[in-house]
């Protein structure tokens, strides 16, 4: 009898596992050529033989149905069942298992029923979405293991490859494959101790599933075969009635967790995800990020919290696929990782000593500083041409100028936020919803547009953020209250805040300007052209008569991006590794940031406000100062109580919390939250 199913025997050819055309993965597939290598490193591999697909120049030991009658006579010599499995070529690779996709038949005896289990599995292949042709059936002895599982040599999840995972059963592996059993999970170290299990077994030993002597056997297994291999692998096992340890399958563990190298620094959101809310182009990273980062050194450098070579070697301000992301230690929004040995260290100690006699000037100095520079900012500002009357050495003057300002600005403003303490109530946000509000009522009807109203109050920027494309609108009315009372009477980190945006607002009306003159010239796409240059092919675009070089190759406009981790670490990749905080805040709660308390509805910004509701965000963005008033609560996965939001909360006696790890998982719309703005606690 023929395989059939208009698949013929000579389509195929029969090599031994033993053999070494069964340990190609192009001829014998991924399933078999694994166990095949397996096998001929001396690990326990049952044996069998590969039914492959017959090509022109393949080599095969024989072809035909005589062939395969011989093998399958041998294999069955006693009579016992045989299992009869995929092995595609596209099953079990490196970047893909295919688990569960294609057929397995088991207990089968006789011809009959091998011939059958056999067409069964090429069927399989086109059901799971791969090429009949390149399917090679794996044939073994049935095996009948007392306890069976799976094993990783490496944890899948956290990325760790110093530690092992095993799952087992009582009898075979193929009740955990196919999901119906759970088992009892073990976690080892690579060096077999054992760090957990779950559930929690019985102290009898000869009642545990797997007990210290098998776990013993399996990490010398997964050592083995990742030797063999060349990777950690996702290992099927199983211990027969003898206790013999049989190796089933062995693959490359595929999805494998990034983890961050050790060291790596913690990164978030945090205090600066309002100021840029937003995925940032290059050269909004040059004009914006790096004096932000530039100043807030300095700023940590003269407060003596961090060494010069940690400050130098770790800019407190970075940037991961756009979006802003800071060192959450530097700058002080999670407390240290070893608060006892920083207690006993005498080397922070005596740093912060040979600060203080700066501190204690400082402190005293740094308002009628903050109002020397405010008013330097204001004169120079003010004495600009309008862009559309600036040359180009001019606007080239005028960047340059913007970011060597605003590292000073950033840096007092930290400074003063440090030593003088939010001060009153007053946020810029504050009175640019108040100007708001007053010369809408004013106007009635005939209300001027965005632009004429910003020109005509430049503090409303600051419910904008910074973009080189066209600023977005004005917040629709809001029923805000209170009379707006200067920019003169604002604090002075306030001010400082405020004068950063009006420098960006420069910097941004002048590129666009370039990129105006750039269209004109017949240079089309000159604004998203410009976005993607950096600071120094700008200032080469603009010395050397306007025509910037085409950026070098795959720079494109950054797309939208999903916003960052609330923490995480980078991994080897580049890509964020979230990481689990929120150890030791009050109640599942974060940094208290003032406002009382308030229960409420959660709300997360979406969809109607339900009444008193509590709004849960991952980052205080500017589009939020509008709802304030009236919110019952407000609590944010990042940010600072330092920041614009959280001030301007205050002042509105609206109970906030910042840094509440998970706080949008956590408090899903419609749950009732209770949110203590004076000891951090959201429950």
């Amino acid at each position: 009898m023929g395989i059939g199913s208009g698949v013929g025997a000579d389509r195929f050819g029969v090599v031994p596992l033993d053999g070494e055309p069964a340990r190609d993965p192009t001829l014998a597939g991924g399933k078999a050529a694994g166990l095949a290598r397996a096998r001929a490193a001396g690990l326990p591999v049952l044996p069998g033989f590969v039914i492959t697909p017959r090509t022109a120049d393949g080599p095969h030991d024989d072809a035909g149905e005589a062939a395969l009658r011989r093998a399958w006579r041998e294999l069955a010599a006693d009579g016992g069942p045989l299992a009869v499995r995929s092995s595609s070529a596209v099953e079990d690779a490196a970047n893909s298992s295919m688990a569960g996709r294609f057929a397995t038949v088991l207990d089968v005896r006789g011809w009959a029923e091998f011939t059958a289990a056999v067409r069964t599995v090429l069927a399989s292949a086109a059901h799971g979405g791969a090429d009949p042709a390149g399917m090679a059936v794996l044939v073994q002895p049935m095996a009948r293991p007392v306890v069976g599982g799976v094993m990783f040599g490496a944890d899948p999840v956290s990325g760790r490859r110093d530690r092992m995972l095993v799952s087992a059963v009582r009898g075979g592996p193929g009740r955990l494959v196919d999901g119906s059993a759970q088992g009892v999970r073990y976690r080892l170290t690579r060096l077999g101790r054992l760090v957990s299990v779950e559930p929690p077994e019985p102290h009898r030993h000869r009642r545990r599933v797997l007990n210290r002597r098998r776990l013993a056997r399996l990490v010398q297994l997964a050592r083995r075969t990742e030797r063999a291999l060349g990777a950690p692998q996702d290992i099927e096992f199983g211990f027969d009635g003898d206790d013999r340890l049989w190796l089933f399958q062995a693959r490359p563990i595929t999805a494998m967790a990034v983890r961050a190298p050790r060291g790596a620094r913690l990164l978030g959101p945090g205090p600066v995800a309002e100021t840029f809310p937003r995925v940032l182009q290059p050269l909004e990273e040059d004009l914006w990020v790096a004096p932000m980062a530039h100043g807030l050194t300095l700023a940590l450098d003269i407060a003596g919290t961090a060494p010069r070579r940690t400050l130098r070697a770790c800019p407190p301000v970075t940037t991961v696929g756009g979006r802003v992301a800071a060192d959450l230690r530097l700058l002080g929004a999670i407390p240290s990782a070893h608060p006892v040995l920083d207690f006993v260290n005498p080397v922070p100690g005596a740093r912060r000593a040979s600060a203080a006699w700066r501190i204690g000037r400082l402190r005293t100095a740094l308002p009628l500083l903050a109002l020397d520079l405010l008013a330097d900012v204001d004169r120079e500002l003010a004495e600009l041409p309008a862009p559309g009357a600036m040359l180009s050495g001019q606007m080239r003057a005028a960047l340059a100028w913007g970011r060597s300002v605003r590292a000073a600005l950033h840096a007092q403003e930290s400074l003063a936020g440090a030593l003088l303490g939010p001060g009153p109530g007053a946020t810029a946000a504050g009175e640019a919803l108040a100007v708001l509000a007053e010369v809408r009522a004013l106007a009635g009807g005939a209300v001027p547009g965005d632009e004429e109203l910003i020109a005509r109050h430049p503090v409303l920027l600051t419910l904008l953020p910074p973009s080189l494309a066209r600023p977005g609108r004005l917040p629709e009315p809001t029923g805000w209250t209170g009379a707006p009372r200067g920019v003169a009477a604002l604090p002075v980190r306030e001010g400082l805040r405020l004068r950063v945006r009006w420098v960006q607002e420069m910097q941004a009306r002048l590129v666009r300007e370039f990129a105006a003159r750039l269209t004109a010239a017949g240079r089309t796409g000159a604004p998203g052209r410009l976005s993607v240059l950096r600071w120094h092919e700008l200032t080469a675009a603009l010395d050397d008569g306007g025509l910037p070089p085409d950026p070098p190759p795959g720079r494109e406009p950054r797309p939208p991006a999903p916003e960052l981790p609330a923490a995480f670490r980078l991994g080897a990749d580049g890509r964020p590794v979230p990481e689990r905080l929120g150890r030791g805040t009050p109640e599942g709660g974060g940094q208290a940031a003032g406002g009382g308390f308030g229960t409420g509805t959660a709300w997360h910004g979406t969809g109607d406000r339900p009444p008193g509701a509590v709004l849960v965000v991952r980052s205080l963005d500017p589009a939020l100062a509008p709802g304030l008033p009236g919110l019952a609560g407000l609590v944010a996965e990042t940010g600072s109580v330092l920041s614009h939001r959280a001030v301007l909360a205050r002042g509105y006696r609206v109970p906030a919390v910042v840094g509440v790890a998970g706080a949008l998982g956590r408090f899903p719309p419609g749950a009732e939250v209770a949110v203590d703005g004076t000891t951090g606690a959201v429950t």
